[in-house]
C-alpha cells in the first residue's frame, strides 16, 4: 500500500484494527514457548484468531509475528526461523483476509527485541540488521504496512523504523507503551516522543498495551493535541492479575470498550484496536461505536501546544563509603568474606566479626548472598544489621532471585534504612545446584544490567526514569575470574561492567601469581579499576583436589595440589603458607585481597593476616 493512499484512508475514516492476538492462542492452545512458532505448528489456531476479528468489524488484522525477531528466537533455538515463522504469518493472515467478506488491511506487527538492561546490549548497526531482516520477510510476502507496538525505549522505535525505512516505501504505525504516569522509559512524555518519531518518515504514531482505556485516552489526548498528527490507541483489558501459572486480564465489558471508543474518536484518533486481553467482543463495540463516526480534528486545530523540555537528569553522585575513600587513596583493602546465618540469629555472626574487626587488620566485610543456591538470611539485610554496630559491608547481590522490580526495591531499602553503601553485583549460582532444583531462577538481568541499575540509582533515577527525589552513591563492585574457560568472553564481560559504571572489581580465589599475569596480558593492561584478589586457605589435599575439578572458576595449580599431597598432615600448614604467599604478593600489585575463612572458622583468617 502506498503511503500517499493509506493517508487518504485516514483523513475522514476510523480505522478498526484486531484486538490481543496472545491471548486468544493461550485461550485456544494454551501455554506455549513462542506463540510465533504457532505460525508453522498450529496455523488453523492462529487463522481462527483472525477470522474471528475479521468477523467483529476488524479492518486491519495484525500478523502473529509480534516476537519474531532473531534476537528473541535465538534463545529458543529458533534463529534460523526468521524468515519462515514471519512468511508464515503473512500467509496465514492473507488467507483470513481472503476468506472475508469485505476488505481488510494487513499489518506487519514487529515488537521491540527485549533488550531492557541486558548484559549483552547490540549496537546500533545489529538492532538494525536484527529488525530489517524481520521487516523485510514481512514486506516479501505481501504485508500492506507495518505496525510497531509496544517499545518503551524511543531509542529502539526510531531504530526499527530506521531499518524499514532503508528498503520500504510502506506505511509505519509506531506505538510506544506508556506507564499511568503517561511517560514511557525515560520519563519521555508523549508529545515528547511524537516529536522525535515525526521527524522519521512515520504515518500515524499511537500508544498500546500497559494501560486500561480510561488511562490511555490521557496519552492519547496529549498526543492528539499535536499539530497535524495521525494517533492510534490499543489499550489493554485492564489491570493484569496472577492465577495459577496464567496472567489473567480483568473481563472488560464490550460497553466499557464502546465508551472508550467514543471518546478517542472525539478526540481525532484514527486507528482503534486493542492490546492484551481484549476479544473479538470488545473489537466489535467499538467497531459499531464509531461506524457512523469521523474522526474530529485535534484539539492542536484550536491552540498549538508546547513541548517542554525534559530536566536535566540529576549528576551522578560518587561513592562516599570508607572502603571506596581506601581505595581511591591506594591503600591496600582487606576484606574477610562471610556467609549469612543460615537461621535466625545473628549473634554468632556479630561474635566472630567482632573477633575479626577488633584485629585492626581488616577493613570491611564482604557478604555472600545465596551461595550454593541455598537459603540463609538475606546478605543485604545482613549487611544492614553490621552497618548499624559500625561495620563497613560489601554485601553481594544476585539478580538470580528478583526481577529488576525487586532489585531496586532491595537497593533502596537497604541504602536508605541499612546504611549500606558499597555493593558486589553478581549473577549468581543457578538453582538446580541448591537445596531447592525444582524451582527457577530469575535472571531477569545479569551482573552487567545490575551494574547499570546500580548505577542509574546513582543518578537519582529508577531504571524506568523515575526520578528517586534524591540519589544514591553506591560503591558498585563487580567479579571477575582470571582464570576462566573463556577468557575473550570473560574480558569482553568485564569491560561491560566498567563501562556500566563499576567502581571496583573481586576476582575469584586464584593461586598462582602467573594466572594474574597472565590475564593482565590478555586484558591489554592493568585493569582501569581497583581489583581486589580472592584467596582461599586450603586445609587439605581433598579439598583442594575438589575444588578443582568440581567448582566452576577455581584453578589450582599443579605445583600447588602436588605440594598439599606431598605434604600429607601438614597440608593446611601448607595451604596457608600459600595464601600467605598470595597475600603479600598482592599487596605488591594489586589494589587489596579478601580472604575465605576455611570452613567458616572465621578466626582462622588472623591467622593469615
Amino acid at each position: 500500500m502506498k503511503i500517499l493512499d493509506f493517508n487518504e484512508r485516514l483523513k475522514d475514516s476510523i480505522l478498526i484494527a484486531d484486538g490481543a492476538m496472545g491471548s486468544m492462542l493461550h485461550e485456544a492452545v494454551g501455554t506455549q514457548r513462542c506463540f510465533d512458532e504457532l505460525n508453522t505448528t498450529e496455523p488453523e489456531a492462529v487463522f481462527r484468531v483472525h477470522q474471528a476479528y475479521i468477523e467483529a468489524g476488524a479492518q486491519i488484522i495484525e500478523t502473529n509475528t509480534f516476537g519474531a525477531n532473531r534476537f528473541k528466537l535465538a534463545p529458543l533455538g529458533l534463529a534460523d526461523e526468521v524468515q519462515r515463522l514471519n512468511s508464515r504469518g503473512v500467509k496465514i493472515a492473507r488467507e483470513a483476509r481472503e476468506s472475508a467478506s469485505r476488505e481488510v488491511l494487513i499489518a506487519g506487527s514487529i515488537g521491540p527485541l527485549g533488550l531492557g538492561v541486558q548484559s549483552r546490549h547490540p549496537e546500533p548497526a545489529e538492532i538494525l540488521s536484527v529488525f530489517h531482516e524481520q521487516a523485510l520477510a514481512l514486506e516479501e510476502r505481501g504485508v500492506d504496512f507495518y505496525i510497531l507496538e509496544t517499545f518503551s525505549y524511543i531509542e529502539e522505535i526510531l531504530l526499527a523504523v530506521d531499518a524499514i525505512r532503508s528498503f520500504s516505501g510502506l506505511p509505519i504505525v509506531a506505538q510506544l507503551t506508556y506507564s499511568e504516569e503517561g511517560t514511557t522509559y525515560g520519563d519521555l512524555r508523549p508529545a515528547a516522543a511524537a516529536a522525535q518519531l515525526r521527524e522519521k518518515n512515520v504515518q500515524v504514531i499511537g500508544a498500546n498495551c500497559t494501560l486500561g482505556p480510561q488511562p490511555l485516552l490521557k496519552v492519547l489526548r496529549e498526543l492528539t493535541e499535536v499539530d497535524d498528527l495521525r494517533v492510534s490507541g490499543m489499550p489493554n483489558a485492564g489491570l493484569p492479575k496472577r492465577e495459577g501459572d496464567r496472567i489473567v486480564y480483568p473481563k472488560s465489558s464490550p460497553e466499557y470498550f464502546a465508551l472508550f471508543a467514543r471518546e478517542a474518536a472525539a478526540l481525532g484518533v484514527r486507528i482503534l484496536g486493542g492490546c492484551c486481553g481484549t476479544t473479538p467482543a470488545h473489537i466489535r463495540a467499538m467497531a459499531d461505536a464509531v461506524k457512523s463516526l469521523r474522526p474530529a480534528k485535534s484539539a492542536a486545530a484550536h491552540h498549538s501546544v508546547e513541548v517542554v523540555a525534559k530536566p536535566a537528569p540529576v549528576l551522578q553522585r560518587e561513592p562516599e563509603s570508607k572502603f571506596w575513600k581506601k581505595l581511591q587513596a591506594k591503600e591496600f583493602t582487606v576484606c574477610v568474606e562471610i556467609d549469612p546465618p543460615k537461621g535466625l540469629s545473628l549473634d554468632r555472626i556479630f561474635e566472630q566479626v567482632d573477633k575479626i574487626m577488633a584485629s585492626g587488620k581488616v577493613d570491611a566485610i564482604d557478604i555472600n548472598s545465596g551461595a550454593m543456591a541455598r537459603v540463609g538470611m538475606d546478605a543485604l539485610v545482613t549487611a544492614g544489621a553490621l552497618e548499624a554496630r559500625g561495620i563497613e559491608t560489601v554485601p553481594h547481590l544476585t539478580t538470580r532471585d528478583f526481577n529488576i522490580i525487586g532489585l531496586q526495591a532491595c537497593l533502596l531499602g537497604a541504602w536508605t534504612v541499612g546504611g549500606v553503601r558499597n555493593v558486589l553485583a553478581i549473577t549468581g549460582d543457578p538453582p538446580a545446584i541448591g537445596d531447592y532444583p525444582e524451582t527457577s531462577g530469575v535472571y531477569e538481568v545479569d551482573s552487567v544490567g545490575l551494574v547499570k541499575v546500580l548505577s542509574r540509582l546513582n543518578q537519582g533515577t529508577d531504571w524506568a526514569g523515575k526520578t528517586l527525589g534524591g540519589a544514591t552513591n553506591f560503591c558498585i563492585g563487580v567479579a571477575v575470574n582470571p582464570v576462566a574457560d573463556d577468557l575473550d568472553n570473560e574480558i569482553e564481560r568485564f569491560h561491560a561492567k566498567i563501562e556500566a559504571g563499576a567502581h571496583f572489581a573481586m576476582t575469584q580465589p586464584i593461586f598462582d601469581p602467573e594466572h594474574w599475569h597472565a590475564f593482565v596480558k590478555k586484558l591489554g593492561g592493568a585493569p582501569s579499576i581497583p581489583v581486589l584478589l580472592g584467596i582461599w586457605p586450603l586445609n587439605s589435599y581433598k579439598q583442594a583436589l575438589r575444588l578443582n575439578n568440581e567448582v566452576p572458576g577455581i584453578v589450582i595449580p599443579e605445583a600447588v595440589l602436588a605440594s598439599l599431597e606431598s605434604a600429607g598432615a601438614t597440608a593446611r600448614e601448607r595451604g596457608f603458607d600459600v595464601a600467605r604467599q598470595m597475600l603479600a604478593w598482592a599487596r605488591t600489585e594489586l589494589a587489596g585481597a579478601y580472604l575465605i575463612p576455611p570452613f567458616k572458622r572465621y578466626e582462622e583468617i588472623l591467622d593469615i593476616l
